[in-house]
């Protein structure tokens, strides 16, 4: 493939000499790159790969003019691809959920432990005060209906009930 010349005359590059000049702009790129996200950046690579690829593209379908320099059209490209690249990253993290909301692991583990331990607690309750708690507290159901299943008064339900719980604050508590 040969060079080809734009509207002013000027020859563009084609083949093997397009390839020696974006490799020469292959370390100025990078560097742009790494300066403008961060030199720990993974992703630079990519970005960079991405930038020379399309140049070369655009080179080669004539969609550059020759306006400018070779340079500077890669410069133009690799400007807009880092733009791209943040606004990329940034609509990442801004859809990623926030810190605060992430369950602290030792706070889930103290957690678990307290309710192994309430379970433990209910499982020493007496039978009827574990059900008229459970059905109250844990079903929802009302007063009356747990106390026409377990064949009592509904005051006696509450009664239950709230024993239940002041025994279940004592045993947690100690």
């Amino acid at each position: 493939m040969g060079d080809t010349t734009d509207r002013t005359g000027a020859t563009i590059p084609a083949g093997d000499d397009l390839d020696r000049i974006l490799a020469k702009l292959r370390p100025l790129v990078g560097y742009k790159v790494k300066k403008a996200l961060g030199f720990a950046t993974p992703d630079w690579e990519d970005i960079v790969n991405e930038v020379l690829m399309q140049a070369s593209e655009k080179i080669v379908s004539g969609e550059f003019r020759g306006e400018s320099t070779i340079g500077t059209f890669v410069y133009t490209i690799t400007s807009r691809r880092i733009i791209d690249h943040i606004r990329r990253k940034s609509r990442i993290l801004r859809d990623a959920p926030e810190a605060g909301f992430l369950p602290d692991p030792h706070e889930e583990v103290e957690r678990r432990e307290q309710v192994e331990l309430l379970l433990e607690a209910i499982r020493k309750l007496k039978p009827r005060h574990r059900e008229a708690l459970e059905l109250f507290y844990l079903k929802e159901l009302p007063r009356e209906e747990v106390a026409r299943r377990m064949g009592i008064s509904p005051a006696k339900v509450s009664e239950w009930a709230n024993y239940a719980k002041k025994v279940l604050r004592k045993i947690m508590a100690g």
